[in-house]
Formats: C-alpha cells, sequence, structure tokens
C-alpha cells in the first residue's frame, strides 16, 4: 500500500494582529532564535528586552495595520499568500490525481515563526496517516538566517522518538529554470503595462556580512538569481543592480544598501526605476512597505522622477507551476 504524503509550504511568519502586543510576540520569537542573531546571548537579551521589544513594536505596528487594512489580504499579507499558495498547489495537484497522472499529495502550510507552527501541522498530518513529508521553504535562495531554522525546528520535532517519518527539506531553488522565468515574466508584464524604467533594482533580503564571511552561502545564491534574471531579460551591466533591504542594527550587512543605493541613484540623475525583490516569494511588510512606500519616497526625494515596485510571484500561475515541479523533482507528486 502507498504511503500517504504530505507537502508543507513553510514562510517566516507573522504577527496574530498589527498591534504593539501582536508585534512584541512575533518579535520575541523571531529574535530569540541563535540562527537569526548570533550575538552572545547575555548582551543580547537585555539589548532585545530592554529596548527592541520595548521600542521597536510601537514602531512598526502602524505599519503593519496599514498594509493590513488597505489589501485584499483579509488581515496579514504573508499569511494570505502563504495560505492560497498551499490551497493553489493542492488544487493542482489534486487535479492531476483525479486525471491518473500522478499520485497527488495533500498540501498544507505552517510558520517558523508564530501559527500555524511546525509542530502542530505535523502532528495534524500523523494523525491522519501521512508517513512522508516534504518541507518546502519558500526561500529561494538559502541563509542560515532562514532555511536553517526550519532544519532546526524538524530536527527538534523527532529528537527522542522511535518512529520518525521519512522527512526531506527542500534546501532551496534559486537557479531553478522555472523560477527565474517566472521573474522574467513577471518582469516582461510590468514593462508592457506600465513601460519600461531607466534601471531594474533586484532588492534582496539582507544578513550580517559576518554571516556570509563564516559560510553562508546566500550571497552567491542571490548573485546567481540575479545574473540568471538580468540575463532572461537582456539587459545590460548598466540597466540593472543588485541591493539588500532590511538592516537591523549597527553591524555591516550585505551591501549595496538598497536605501542607500537608491538615493545615490537620486542624485545621480537617474531617471526611474523598477524594484523587484526576488528573495520574497510573498509580498510582506518589507515590500509592501519598506519597499513600495519607504524606499520609493527615498528615490524620489533625492531627485528620482519615477519609482514602480514589481510585486512577487504571490499567486501568480508560473509560480504555482515552479511550485510543482519542486514538488515532482522530490518525488512528491
Amino acid at each position: 500500500m502507498q504511503m500517504k504524503k504530505a507537502v508543507i509550504l513553510m514562510n517566516l511568519g507573522t504577527p496574530s494582529e498589527p498591534t504593539p502586543a501582536g508585534v512584541r510576540s512575533f518579535l520575541k520569537a523571531f529574535l530569540s532564535d541563535r540562527r537569526v542573531v548570533e550575538i552572545p546571548r547575555p548582551l543580547w537579551w537585555v539589548i532585545l528586552n530592554a529596548f527592541v521589544l520595548t521600542l521597536r513594536p510601537k514602531k512598526v505596528a502602524p505599519a503593519y495595520e496599514e498594509i493590513w487594512s488597505s489589501g485584499d489580504f483579509e488581515g496579514s499579507p504573508i499569511f494570505y499568500y502563504t495560505r492560497e499558495q498551499a490551497a493553489a498547489l493542492g488544487k493542482l495537484l489534486s487535479a492531476e490525481c483525479d486525471a491518473g497522472e500522478v499520485k497527488g499529495a495533500r498540501v498544507t502550510f505552517a510558520m517558523t515563526y508564530g501559527e500555524p507552527g511546525l509542530q502542530s501541522t505535523v502532528a495534524q498530518l500523523r494523525d491522519a496517516g501521512v508517513e512522508q513529508f516534504l518541507v518546502l521553504p519558500l526561500y529561494p535562495q538559502y541563509s542560515c538566517t532562514t532555511t536553517a531554522p526550519i532544519y532546526d525546528q524538524v530536527a527538534a520535532l523527532f529528537t527522542g522518538s522511535r518512529n520518525v517519518p521519512d522527512i526531506r527539506i527542500v534546501n532551496n531553488y534559486h537557479d531553478h529554470p522555472l523560477y527565474i522565468e517566472a521573474l522574467a515574466s513577471s518582469v516582461r508584464e510590468h514593462w508592457a503595462q506600465n513601460g519600461r524604467s531607466e534601471r531594474l533594482l533586484m532588492s534582496y533580503h539582507g544578513i550580517p556580512r559576518s554571516y556570509v564571511d563564516k559560510g553562508d552561502p546566500y550571497l552567491e545564491h542571490c548573485q546567481r538569481t540575479s545574473e540568471l534574471l538580468a540575463e532572461a531579460l537582456e539587459l545590460q551591466p548598466d540597466e540593472w543592480a543588485m541591493s539588500f533591504q532590511s538592516r537591523f542594527g549597527k553591524a555591516e550587512w550585505l551591501k549595496p544598501y538598497t536605501s542607500e543605493l537608491l538615493k545615490t541613484w537620486g542624485r545621480e540623475g537617474v531617471s526611474s526605476v523598477e524594484v523587484i525583490c526576488p528573495a520574497f516569494a510573498s509580498d510582506c511588510l518589507e515590500t509592501l512597505e519598506e519597499i513600495a512606500e519607504e524606499n520609493c519616497a527615498y528615490f524620489l526625494e533625492s531627485g528620482g522622477k519615477g519609482f514602480s515596485y514589481i510585486p512577487c510571484l504571490n499567486l501568480r500561475q508560473d509560480h504555482i507551476n515552479l511550485l510543482r515541479a519542486v514538488v515532482r523533482e522530490n518525488g512528491f507528486a
């Protein structure tokens, strides 16, 4: 008899509500992860509790409230998109199974921080008889700050267990042909609808430079994605650039910083830019607020004339097709 299979799409997570209390609870879980912040624990405990969790929730809660109330996301956009991506992938696999093409797998989703958590999700699936799991982090580029915590959580689930199920984790898909083509198609469609800007900026979530120096392959993956996307779009070297956003604290992070590069371009007379965020599978605070609003203002205030944000792949059919291909390549469809 064939074993029951399940695919779990995983994303970072979100506050339960766009309030200081909701943001504080989420940040506490997220920033307490040793993979995310490598500062010695006693020092970081003081910084986190005396400063970060005291000041930052009040500062960013209004931004969460704005994107929750201004979109069609039924609340948190990252929660909405991750849930709907799982539903769309499940529907696609189910239709193929009904057509007799493949043996489908159940598809659901979980968050690294917040709800639904991986532990409860796996427990529910095991109660339903699932014996094989594919965990698919929605991080195209691997980083010790995003994908590695999922490995940690999976390992912790079965510590001491005598009956460990077959469970696999997708490490990355930063150079998958269907991923690159989906990105390229989203840019081409944006050009067709809005015209083409002078430069395309590929902005990735940043990480401390020291993490890369210690062996994190994230920078290499980002560079490869960017090069492949530029090649697919037939861009010349002076028509695009790669940068990093969302830095936190005083340590050096991967450069160039998105905000600083956009200010420089504005001062140098670059008239118009488009920004795409290839590291994000779903739009979220870092794209809808930090890029589309905050960094847009930086560019325009520095002399730029036109700024446009190209949405994440979200629920595009070519994105769902990519996820299906990754699932198939791992033997779960």
